[in-house]
């Protein structure tokens, strides 16, 4: 693949699941637009204040994009950084109110002791998580893998969904030569042929298959929950005035996530200009995985999807601890939202 799509590429970890290890260590690599933790760009008026923790192309842009920000009552500062366990440091630490996060690095939060709060989800099509072979590849099916080298981000949903993708087709991890490495060094890896699959998620993968150089072997439907959550620090939650302002952000999450559906073009441009996608990719993704999910409850199905996930890296002794998902749940905002078993939204073919 072209250096410069790389470039393009490799600073997102747009969804949430960089190397979960950030998540047990003690220090953090968050940064805001103006260069540190809460000194990014502040919206609304009011005296209270929210501070929520975002990445490149969450929840401001989107946000701003359909308009929810035009209102608001209550002033939201936001800090932007570059993955999901960073930001949850920062929920532990109590810098950060409430940020959005994919559905691996809240389970490494957890199994670490971090003081944390899942308090919103979303369903989306998993079809953007995939295990992607070269586009000449000799390999037809997962079971084609035994004895092959895989690139995966340890702890990451991929690897969950590598795991689960193997099982299925009769192998382990020890069936395959795991190499452990993140997405610019992975991307390096496959584009050079030193790889013979990546386990990878959007917007990778639609960055890979945009490229014409690569083909999915298999995807993660029917093995991985597709859940991306809201997860916020039980000090805003014991707040009045802070858990009526969650809740208000969150209702505005969802109408947002409508406008996303609703307006894939427009936003895949939003999204491009923020990242540095190409636009043709941004709008795969969009189609593929980010515009597919649906706002759902936090409820008995989610909580036992994630302790699943839970269980499944405890015995792989890559989070220090086995615990009870449950405890790091939050269920009051869920009011009349559908199960977490929603089937995603999903785009007609054009």
């Amino acid at each position: 693949m072209p250096r410069r799509s790389r470039r393009r590429l490799v600073p997102l970890l747009l969804l949430p699941l960089a190397l979960p290890l950030a998540a047990c260590a003690g220090t953090s690599s968050a940064h805001s637009s103006s260069g540190g933790l809460g000194g990014g760009t502040t919206d609304g008026k009011g005296s209270l204040t929210l501070d929520i923790g975002d990445q490149k192309g969450g929840s401001e842009a989107v946000l701003r994009a359909a308009g929810e920000l035009d209102d608001l009552t209550y002033k939201i500062k936001w800090s932007t950084f570059t993955s999901g366990p960073p930001l949850l440091e920062a929920v532990n630490a109590k810098a950060v109110d409430i940020g959005a996060v994919g559905n691996t690095p809240p389970v490494f939060a957890a199994g670490a002791g971090s003081r944390i709060s899942v308090v919103a989800a979303t369903h989306g099509t998993a079809h953007g998580e995939v295990i992607a072979v070269p586009k000449d590849s000799k390999l037809r099916g997962t079971a084609d893998l035994k004895g092959r080298s895989v690139a995966v981000a340890q702890g990451s949903s991929a690897h969950y969904q590598l795991i689960a993708s193997l099982k299925k087709a009769g192998l382990t991890l020890e069936d395959v030569h795991v190499k452990y490495l993140q997405p610019a060094d992975a991307l390096a890896a496959f584009s050079a042929g030193k790889v013979d699959a990546w386990a990878v998620w959007d917007p990778y993968t639609s960055q890979v298959l945009r490229g014409g150089k690569a083909r999915v072997l298999t995807d993660g439907e029917g093995l991985v929950n597709g859940l991306s959550f809201q997860v916020a620090a039980p000090g805003a939650l014991q707040d009045k005035e802070k858990s009526k302002a969650i809740d208000d952000y969150l209702r505005r999450l969802r109408k947002a996530q409508d406008w996303v559906f609703e307006h894939p073009e427009a936003w895949a441009k939003v999204w491009a200009k923020d990242t540095g996608l190409p636009y043709e990719v941004a709008l795969d993704a969009v189609k593929r995985t980010n515009g597919t999910r649906v706002p759902v409850a936090v409820d008995r199905a989610a909580i036992a999807s994630e302790q699943r996930i839970v269980d499944t890296f405890a015995d792989l002794k890559l989070i220090p601890r086995r615990v009870d998902f449950a405890e790091f749940t939050d269920t009051r905002f869920n009011g009349s939202l559908p199960p977490s078993t929603t089937a995603p939204r999903t785009y007609k073919e054009s």
